[in-house]
């Protein structure tokens, strides 16, 4: 069975490799349609359009209020608001490609983009960003990451926002230990185990093992490895499983229940936020989006620090996904949903988005709004990726099989490891098949 899973994904990965490569050709000229089938239409610019958030109930309130803001400025248009939860996002856009009933504009991250353009699903936004208000006024990386995630020759979402990794720490429960800030990985392994006591229920970190998992353990390996690049000097075969990303995971899932809660084997971010918030552990990795929710729990009891550094000083991290508004081919009122994301990242909603998810804005006049420099965490972030201190491993969001290979096919095997009934290297050597699979499959197809 598990041969033939395998088989049938490599068949749908091929199958998607080809539709990227039409796609993108379709963008750099051709009649639109890619392989979605309904080429949708332009519409009125007035009615109704139907939205999905693709991080539903952790982003409601503030989609909310940019949509009340929007519906007052344009007054002829309505926006129906659908929040999905992150974890069954992909699966819902997914079906809806397949059976019909794609909204008008929906969240497209990095991590999803190849797939859905893959299918023919989302319009090319390069021309209308070109013509667009927004024209220069987007941070070009963010802008880039986004069109590399897609296949590389052709935009596919609208940049929101850029997340980066944080090492959430108690300043209260450091210093009452005696600890230094945990600013290197030697700190951060020794602080784990001095400050957790089991008896009295208090542990030195909290460790993700549900939803989410991959990356988190990806940054915690190439953090401590040093590694700095996904792929080999080939470009055929993936770094994941080299020996020493194979040491750096077994020391980090060492830690499950000798310093962490033993629930944290099926805690998706928001489970973990919420064990961090109870008071009783030591410190979190997680990223921007949940500063505010520790401001709410401890006020100014805690830290939000960049990565530990690893060997040499240096501080080695993967990439985090940016955000991203798309529209979706089958839309029959192009001309509005473009209306909505245009305003949705113009410097002012940009800006209050941002602000409440914690994050870096797109929106490069937004970048420079005051309440950047009153974040700690927002605004060490942002030093930490242009300093010159920190390197990133960028993964490979283009490969349409990305998202399934680093969730569905492996979250469960992590959870093994976790669980001590298989190991780092078994994990990371089959994880290494499959991502050297997608990756020649991906390279013959752009051969030919």
């Amino acid at each position: 069975m598990k041969i033939s899973n395998r088989r049938s994904r490599r068949a749908a990965a091929a199958v998607a490799l080809v539709s990227v490569l039409a796609l993108t050709a379709t963008a750099c000229g051709d009649d639109g349609s890619g392989t979605g089938g309904d080429k949708g239409s332009e519409g009125s610019g007035k009615g109704e359009i139907v939205f999905w958030d693709n991080n539903g109930g952790v982003r409601t309130e503030i989609w909310k209020e940019v949509i009340a803001d929007f519906e007052k400025a344009h007054p002829d248009i309505d926006v129906q608001y659908v929040g999905i939860a992150a974890t069954e996002y992909q699966s819902k856009v997914d079906t809806a490609i397949q059976g019909g009933g794609l909204p008008d504009v929906g969240g497209i991250g990095a991590a999803m983009a190849a797939g859905f353009a893959a299918q023919g699903a989302l319009e090319p936004l390069d021309d209308r960003l070109s013509k667009s208000s927004l024209s220069g006024k987007l941070n070009e990386s963010m802008v880039e990451s986004l069109k590399s995630a897609g296949g590389g020759d052709a935009l596919f979402s609208i940049p929101t926002s850029a997340n980066n990794g944080v090492l959430y720490y108690r300043i209260d429960l450091f210093k009452a230990a005696g600890l230094p800030e945990p600013t290197d990985w030697d700190k951060f392994y020794d602080a784990a185990e001095k400050l957790t006591d089991k008896d009295k229920n208090k542990f030195g970190y909290t460790i993700r093992g549900g939803a989410g998992s991959i990356a988190q353990a990806l940054d915690a390996m190439y953090g401590q490895s040093g590694i700095t690049s996904f792929w080999d000097a080939s470009g055929e075969k993936t770094t994941v499983n080299d020996p020493k990303n194979v040491e750096a995971l077994e020391e980090y899932v060492g830690l499950y229940k000798k310093v962490t809660p033993a629930a944290d084997l099926n805690n998706d971010f928001t489970k973990m936020v919420a064990q961090f918030d109870s008071g009783t552990i030591g410190m979190l990795n997680h990223n921007l989006g949940s500063y505010q929710d520790h401001v709410k729990a401890f006020g100014d009891k805690f830290r939000g620090i960049p990565q530990p550094t690893g060997p040499g000083g240096k501080r080695v991290q993967v990439s985090n996904p940016v955000d991203g508004l798309g529209l979706f081919k089958s839309s029959k009122n192009k001309e509005a949903a473009w209306k909505f994301i245009e305003f949705a990242t113009s410097h002012e909603e940009n800006s209050k988005f941002n602000k409440s998810a914690g994050q870096v804005p797109s929106n490069n006049d937004a970048a420079k709004d005051t309440w950047i420099s009153e974040a700690e965490p927002t605004k060490l972030a942002a030093a930490a990726l242009t300093d010159g201190s920190t390197t990133i491993v960028q993964l490979p969001y283009y490969l349409p099989d990305w998202n399934t290979i680093s969730k569905a096919d492996n979250e469960p095997a992590f959870q093994k490891v976790m669980d001590g009934k298989s190991t780092a290297k078994e994990f990371l050597d089959t994880m290494a098949e499959q991502l050297n699979e997608a990756q020649a499959e991906w390279n013959e197809q752009k051969k030919g």
